[in-house]
C-alpha cells in the first residue's frame, strides 16, 4: 500500500465518505506522494498524456508573437506575462527566448511571473530556467490573491482541467441532485452517494456518519447557502494540507446556479444516476486572477465545452477520467497518485465569473483557429519565423489538427 493510500484511508475512516473533490486534491497535489509531486511524472510519448508544450518549442513561439502583440499595446510601461501551472518552466523559457530573438524591446520591459505553491516544481522551473535570472521571479501560491495589480498577460496552460472537482448525480425519485463521494468497500476505495443531498428545499442534513444535523442556524454546507439555497462545498479542514490548489470548498457560484435553473423538461428525461461536475476551484482561481488584472488579457487553453451546465449525452457518468501511458483507466480512484486525473473545463462557467468581475470576452475558439491565425502572422513575417522546417509544421500540424489537439481544446481570452 502506498503511502498516499494511507493517508487517503485514514482521512476516510477518521470521517467518513469524503467528497471525490477531496480525494481528487489529494491524489494530484498531496506533498511529497501526489501525481503532480512526482519528478518521475513525464509528459509526452513516453509519458501519461501529451501537452501542446510537449510538441515543441513551436507552442511556445506562436503565445510569444500573440503575448508580443497584445504587450505593445501597453507602451512605455513594465509589464508582466504570469503563468499559472508551468510544471517544469518549459513554455516559459520559449516564450522567452523568441521574445529576447525578435522583439527585444519587448523582452527588455517584461517580468515573467510563476504562481507556483509547491517548492519541488519550483526547483524543477529554477533549473530550466537558470539562463533568465533577473527576468523571473515566483509567487509562492496557488492563485493571484488581487493584491498583484498585473498589466499585462495571466494565463494557464492545461491547469483548470486539473482542479479538484465536484461529482454530482441525480435522484431521479426524489427529483435532487446528490454528490458522490469516496469510502472504502472491501479494502478499496469505491463511489457512494453522500448522505447530504444538493437539494434546493432541505429541512435537515444528514452527515457522513448518518446522523442529521439541524440546529436551527444551518450547520455544515447549508450555513453558506446562496442566492436561491445553493450550498457552498465546506469541509472540515483536513488531516493533510495542500495548498498547491485552491480549496475544493470554495463556493461553485455559476456552476450550482446552472443547475438549480434546469428546465423541468429536461430534469423529466434525465437518467437517474446521471453524473455532473462542477468545479470551485476553478472559478475561484479565474476570480482571483480576474481581480489581480489591472490591464491586459487573462486567457487559458485547456479541453472542455461551452454547453449549458457541462450536461451532455455522451458523457451520463460525466467527464472526469483518468490516464496512464496514454489510455483512459476504467478506474478513477484506483492507483492514487500514480495516474493523472482530470476533467472538461466548463468555459461558460469560467466566462460568466470574468464578466462579473469586469473583463470583457474577447475570443472564445478552438485551438486549431487560435494557433492557426499567430501561425500565419508568424510565416508572414518573414525573418521572425526562422527557418521554417518539416519539423515545424509536424508540430503545427500535431496543435491544429482536429484529430490531435486542434479540435478538443479550446482558448478563452478576456480582457480589461
Amino acid at each position: 500500500m502506498s503511502a498516499l493510500t494511507e493517508i487517503i484511508r485514514a482521512e476516510i475512516a477518521g470521517r467518513g465518505a469524503i467528497p471525490f473533490a477531496r480525494f481528487m486534491e489529494l491524489a494530484l497535489y498531496c506533498p511529497d506522494y501526489g501525481y503532480y509531486e512526482r519528478e518521475s511524472v513525464t509528459v509526452g510519448r513516453h509519458g501519461d498524456f501529451y501537452t501542446s508544450v510537449s510538441v515543441g518549442s513551436l507552442f511556445g513561439e506562436l503565445l510569444a508573437l500573440q503575448f508580443a502583440e497584445w504587450l505593445e499595446k501597453i507602451p512605455n510601461e513594465r509589464v508582466q506575462i504570469v503563468e499559472a501551472g508551468a510544471h517544469d518552466g518549459k513554455l516559459a523559457l520559449d516564450i522567452m527566448r523568441w521574445l529576447k530573438r525578435w522583439r527585444p524591446e519587448v523582452f527588455a520591459r517584461v517580468e515573467y511571473v510563476l504562481v507556483e505553491p509547491s517548492s519541488r516544481r519550483r526547483a524543477w522551473q529554477e533549473k530550466t530556467l537558470g539562463e533568465l535570472a533577473g527576468k523571473v521571479r515566483w509567487l509562492n501560491s496557488s492563485k493571484l490573491n488581487g493584491n498583484e495589480k498585473i498589466r499585462g498577460i495571466i494565463f494557464a496552460n492545461e491547469l483548470l482541467d486539473a482542479m479538484p472537482v465536484h461529482r454530482l448525480g441525480w435522484d431521479a425519485k426524489k427529483r435532487e441532485w446528490f454528490e458522490w463521494g469516496v469510502a472504502l468497500k472491501a479494502e478499496r476505495f469505491d463511489w457512494v452517494k453522500m448522505r447530504r443531498s444538493v437539494g434546493l428545499n432541505l429541512n435537515s442534513e444528514e452527515d457522513s456518519t448518518g446522523g442529521t444535523r439541524d440546529n436551527g442556524e444551518r450547520t455544515g454546507w447549508s450555513r453558506h447557502w446562496k442566492g436561491a439555497g445553493y450550498p457552498s462545498f465546506n469541509w472540515p479542514s483536513a488531516s493533510v494540507s495542500v495548498s498547491s490548489v485552491p480549496s475544493c470548498s470554495s463556493v461553485s457560484e455559476f456552476g450550482l446556479k446552472k443547475l438549480g435553473s434546469l428546465p423541468g423538461e429536461l430534469l423529466e428525461v434525465l437518467p437517474d444516476g446521471f453524473t455532473t461536475e462542477i468545479c470551485p476551484a476553478a472559478e475561484d482561481w479565474w476570480s482571483s486572477a480576474a481581480q489581480s488584472l489591472k490591464a491586459g488579457k487573462l486567457m487559458t487553453l485547456d479541453y472542455g465545452a461551452h454547453n449549458e451546465a457541462g450536461l451532455s449525452p455522451n458523457h451520463p457518468n460525466g467527464t472526469v477520467r483518468a490516464y496512464h501511458r496514454h489510455k483512459i483507466c476504467d478506474d478513477i480512484l484506483a492507483n492514487a497518485g500514480k495516474q493523472d486525473i482530470t476533467v472538461n473545463v466548463d468555459f461558460q462557467a469560467i466566462q460568466q465569473v470574468g464578466e462579473a468581475m469586469g473583463l470583457r470576452t474577447e475570443a472564445f475558439v478552438s485551438q486549431s483557429q487560435f494557433l492557426t491565425g499567430i501561425a500565419s502572422r508568424l510565416m508572414a513575417g518573414g525573418n521572425e519565423s526562422g527557418e521554417w522546417s518539416p519539423k515545424k509544421s509536424r508540430e503545427l500540424q500535431t496543435l491544429i489538427h482536429p484529430e490531435h489537439l486542434g479540435r478538443a481544446f479550446r482558448v478563452l481570452v478576456q480582457s480589461r
